[in-house]
Order: C-alpha cells, then sequence, then structure tokens
C-alpha cells in the first residue's frame, strides 16, 4: 500500500472498514463480545440519528449483528479505534504516516492533514503508539547462539537555559535517561530509567538477553560484572576508540539513539517524561520493521490495533 493506494481508501469510508475489517478478522468476523465467529450476519441501511448537520443521519458502515449474544458491534470494538469518531478512512491515513515517516510526524500536522482538533490528533498518534506497542518478553534477543547485543544509555531533555519559556517549571533542563539494547541480528528494546547505577541498568536488562549473547558496551561503570551473566563482555573506552577489532563498537546503538533524538528534536520539539515511554515504542517499532516496506508496516500497525484500548482519561471508580 503506497500513498496513491492508500488514497482511494482515504476517498471511501466503506472501504476503509472493509480493509481494517480484512485485517483484523482474517477469517471472518468474530463476536468482540462472546466470541462467536457463526451466525454473524451484516447489517445495511442502518444510519445514525439525524441531526441538523446531518439531516437524513449518516450510514453505519460495517455494523455486524450476533445472533449468539444478541448484540451489534463494528471491527472497532476491543480495538485503539472504539469510541473514535473519527472515520477510519482518516485513521488509515495515520498510520500510515506514522509508520512510513521515518522521524515520525507530529499531531499538529495531523491535524492540518485530517481536519480534525489537535486534541484529536494528539490522542490519536497515542493510540496508535499503543498499537505499535509490543510484548517486552516476546523473545531474548541475542538467540541463537554467539550473537552480538549491544547496551548503550544517553540522555533525552534540553538545556536550562536554552528554555525562554515564562511560564517554565523547575523540571526545565532536566535530563532523562534511556538505555537501549540493540540486538545486530535482531530487534531493539528502549526503556526510560531512573539512573544509569550499576543495579539499574543491569536488573532491566539481565532478563531480555540470552545467556549465550556477546554483550558490548562503552566503558560506563555499571556494565562491570555483566560477563559473568553472558557468554562474553567486551567494552570500548570512548576516550580513546569508538572501534575495537573491527567487531566490537556500540555504533548500531548509538545510530539508534541519533535517530531517536532527531525526531523528538525536530518533529515533536518537546515530549514529556510521561509521555516518553509511548514515543520510545513508536521509534522501536519502525526501527525492528526497518527491513520491511511501509505497507508491510502499515499493515503490521493496523494488525496490532486488536485487543488493545486506551483511555484519554482513566475511569474514576466511584464508591458505593
Amino acid at each position: 500500500m503506497d500513498i496513491s493506494t492508500l488514497a482511494a481508501y482515504v476517498a471511501d469510508e466503506a472501504k476503509a472498514t472493509e480493509l481494517v475489517e480484512k485485517k483484523l478478522w482474517p477469517n471472518g468476523p468474530v463476536c468482540p463480545f462472546c466470541g462467536a465467529t457463526d451466525r454473524i450476519s451484516r447489517l445495511t441501511g442502518v444510519r445514525t440519528k439525524k441531526t441538523k448537520k446531518n439531516p437524513d443521519g449518516v450510514e453505519r458502515h460495517g455494523l455486524w449483528k450476533c445472533y449468539h449474544c444478541r448484540k451489534q458491534f463494528t471491527v472497532r470494538v476491543g480495538t485503539i479505534f472504539e469510541d473514535s469518531h473519527i472515520p477510519l478512512s482518516k485513521w488509515l491515513f495515520a498510520i500510515y504516516m506514522m509508520c512510513s515517516s521515518k522521524k515520525g510526524i507530529s499531531a499538529n500536522q495531523l491535524m492540518r492533514a485530517l481536519n480534525i482538533s489537535y486534541r484529536s490528533a494528539w490522542f490519536m498518534c497515542h493510540r496508535v503508539r499503543e498499537a505499535m506497542s509490543q510484548q517486552p518478553l516476546r523473545g531474548m534477543l541475542g538467540s541463537g547462539g554467539d550473537q552480538i547485543v549491544e547496551i548503550d544509555e544517553t540522555f533525552i531533555g534540553g538545556k536550562a537555559k536554552n528554555n525562554l519559556h515564562k511560564n517554565r517549571t523547575n523540571k526545565a533542563g532536566k535530563k532523562i535517561a534511556v538505555m537501549t539494547l540493540v540486538d545486530r541480528e535482531g530487534d531493539a528494546r528502549t526503556f526510560v530509567v531512573p539512573n544509569t547505577k550499576k543495579g539499574t541498568l543491569q536488573t532491566i536488562a539481565r532478563p531480555l538477553i540470552d545467556g549465550g549473547a556477546n554483550i558490548v558496551t562503552d566503558s560506563h561503570l555499571g556494565y562491570s560484572g555483566i560477563k559473568k551473566h553472558f557468554r562474553s563482555h567486551h567494552t570500548v573506552d570512548h576516550s580513546k576508540e569508538f572501534v575495537r577489532a573491527i567487531i566490537f563498537h556500540t555504533n548500531f546503538a548509538e545510530s539508534y539513539h541519533s535517530l531517536l533524538k532527531r525526531g523528538l528534536i525536530g518533529t515533536f520539539h518537546h515530549v514529556s517524561e510521561q509521555h516518553l515511554p509511548a514515543y520510545l515504542r513508536e521509534f522501536e517499532f519502525r526501527w525492528n520493521s526497518r527491513k520491511v516496506s511501509d505497507s508491510d508496516r502499515t499493515d503490521s500497525a493496523i494488525r496490532g490495533a486488536r485487543g488493545k484500548r486506551l483511555m484519554y482519561r482513566r475511569p474514576v471508580a466511584h464508591a458505593s
């Protein structure tokens, strides 16, 4: 699906709905309420409530009814699209742009492109990031025997003297520590860490890396003693060299950090500590799928929408 093919779906909500159904229901519709796969029928001709803006109502595309539990549903239920009034055609455009833009796309740009409010565009981006997220323990890095895994840390954030906002808070200039693990033959994992102490870095890294992997880091003292948990541990003293014995370097991890920072600074300009993990999942998703086409990456993100729900505000439990 390139941009010219996508245009046909963006212009036709019915086609966009059918495309999402095909991706999320490859074997036919599934009732999200009772899990039934038979005795499900498509409802046609159903329209929304009439309003002054739409005196005839709006046709409800992709409406189904399950005759087991007697409930109606669409492909949106149980996905990142649930309870969204934004057409699926616009969702497809947003997903494609976030998957094909190497350094991401800002909510402001989507707001202008889709003619929606900034709040809607911002929340849409975060819902797509939720679809991009994967289980942290989906597979061990460095598995397969004698693989190399690079570990490096960096700091995200600007300098206090460069923050000229009149209402800047005490957090201005605060740096956020980020640790990245890169399997040279596989995926990358990125985490916000509270500090760069030995106990913190190794506690996070060790469960994610296969014991037979070869670890390469810089000379940071936080990685001392990690060798006893893996096949080998090689360090590169960046005050003296950047590559040792040709294969010992952290260039992959540093390249990842460079791309991450260019995206955060150049596209988003500022990311709060609260939402930084979501942005890390977005960059991680694109890096891990860097060897596939934009079309395949978009397909993966659409399929990742199933079973994930992100609320704008967490529900408040009321005392009975």
